[in-house]
């Protein structure tokens, strides 16, 4: 059982940058053919899908969050981090990195989520 767990500051001030860090657990994120996502659900409203990374290091974004978001890994640490700069209080949600297979649509393995505000 692949586990996950976010992790971050809960308080991010307008225009800065968003950064948190998945760390995978019992399981490596090389392993074919895992995409390694960040999905986010503003207050009220659905799940958003941000952006992957695979198992091989490729990378994919949504194209409304393209210009602010990238995400990287560390393998050494089996860690992949988000970063979404120039935040606004509209960038405030739950924020969880998620896994999934290549070729499958639901996500197979999720974090508990972790609540990020963007306030001054």
């Amino acid at each position: 059982q692949v586990q996950l767990q976010e992790s971050g500051p809960g308080l991010v001030k307008p225009s800065q940058t968003l950064s948190l860090t998945c760390t995978v657990s019992t399981g490596s994120i090389t392993t074919k053919y895992y995409y390694w996502s960040w999905i986010r659900q503003p207050p009220l409203k659905g799940l958003e899908w941000m952006g992957a990374i695979t198992y091989s290091g490729r990378t994919y974004y949504s194209p409304s969050l393209k210009s602010r978001t990238s995400i990287s890994r560390d393998t050494s640490k089996n860690q992949f981090t988000l970063q979404l700069s120039s935040v606004t209080p509209e960038d405030t949600a739950v924020y969880y990195c998620a896994a999934r297979l290549y070729g499958e649509s639901e996500y197979r393995y999720w974090g508990q989520g972790t609540q990020v505000t963007v306030s001054s």
